[in-house]
């Protein structure tokens, strides 16, 4: 089948001007914005690579309302903590990992894996619920990150390849001005993949596939791409701020691990994870090859979206049968878990 010449969306309606003093701007469905009432959504937010938090190193990140410290001791595990000591709010970010706790510069009181507090450098018994919030942390093909919670609500999908069969490369956006959910609301609205992005359809609009489950929804995406290359992927948004894209790319196997950071209220940045099969070569191309064509592409597509996201003021407003797929995003977006467990101890 070759891919076709002409675009479907070039079509123009000739309407009848509404006269002005007639004119007015609907707003539909509210979605909460993150922070919202002092709440955020209950999801895994990407913070850090991994190739930022080498064993014994500690570094600080704002997140959510607040800031949390990211250290990794000597059991390779990465940890996510509260970063005010209860002492006298000192950041912990400058201080100090030993073996498996931190260390807080200014007094030398120390946190073990749970947050307790250990130990005091002046000898005294800390105080018994002298304590850090520890929050749940996963970490995936060179991506560290955090649940906003006590309890993950749910798990980072899979690919259908095991994650010891996969070669990945991981990178970081620029700093975006709006919430992660909006840029997430970007997979379900085919009306902008095919519009900003160059997507070319073979059949149905893709939307029509989506398959919902409790928290996210996958759908088929079969289409030529800006250069006519030949894309069958599976494209899905879980919670309010991961995006997983896997299929193949002219010949070879190609997945996407993205999520969207939470700094701050109104802003994101995107961790990017390509990934190739762990074959020398495939579709005519080395391993190496095949990572650069996915970063290139994500890079490319980040910056389609970037002036259009850092400018939206967005309200759902209008929508039409092209945003079904769109408006039951929105729908799932209204009623998705929010809290703020931490707020006690990040601000």
């Amino acid at each position: 089948m070759n891919a076709p010449t002409a675009n479907p969306q070039d079509k123009l309606y000739i309407r009848e001007p509404i006269p002005v003093a007639e004119r007015k701007r609907v707003t539909g469905m509210h979605v909460p914005r993150e922070g919202e009432d002092g709440l955020f959504s209950q999801t895994w937010f990407p913070i850090a690579l991994s190739e930022e938090v080498p064993v014994g190193t500690i570094i600080g990140r704002d997140f959510l309302d607040g800031r949390v410290v990211i250290y990794r001791g000597v059991d390779g595990i990465a940890r996510i903590q509260s970063a005010y000591c209860p002492h006298i709010g000192a950041d912990l970010a400058v201080g100090t990992v030993i073996e498996n706790r931190v260390q807080c510069a200014f007094h030398k009181w120390e946190y073990d894996t749970n947050g307790m507090c250990v130990k005091t450098g002046a000898g005294f018994p800390p105080p018994a619920n002298a304590c850090l919030y520890t929050f749940p942390v996963t970490e995936r093909f060179g991506i560290i990150y955090v649940f906003n919670g006590h309890e993950p609500l749910w798990q980072l999908p899979d690919f259908e390849y095991a994650d010891d069969e996969l070669v990945s490369s991981a990178f970081v956006s620029e700093l975006y001005n709006c919430d992660p959910w909006i840029f997430a609301s970007n997979t379900p609205d085919t009306q902008h993949v095919a519009v900003v992005h160059g997507f070319r359809f073979k059949a149905d609009d893709p939307s029509k596939t989506c398959a919902w489950e409790d928290w996210g929804f996958r759908m088929k995406i079969d289409a030529w791409h800006q250069d006519d290359e030949d894309l069958s992927w599976e494209a899905g948004i879980y919670g309010t701020s991961i995006f997983l894209q896997q299929g193949m790319t002219d010949g070879w196997w190609l997945g996407i691990a993205a999520g969207f950071s939470m700094p701050r209220p109104g802003t994101h940045v995107v961790y990017i994870s390509a990934l190739v099969r762990n074959v020398e070569m495939e579709g005519g191309k080395t391993i190496q090859e095949r990572l650069d064509y996915g970063k290139m592409l994500l890079a490319r597509t980040a910056a389609e979206d970037k002036p259009i996201l850092d400018s939206i003021h967005h309200r759902v407003g209008f929508l039409t049968k092209a945003d079904t797929a769109l408006g039951k995003y929105f729908r799932f977006l209204q009623t998705y878990p929010r809290a703020h467990p931490s707020a006690d101890f990040i601000r």
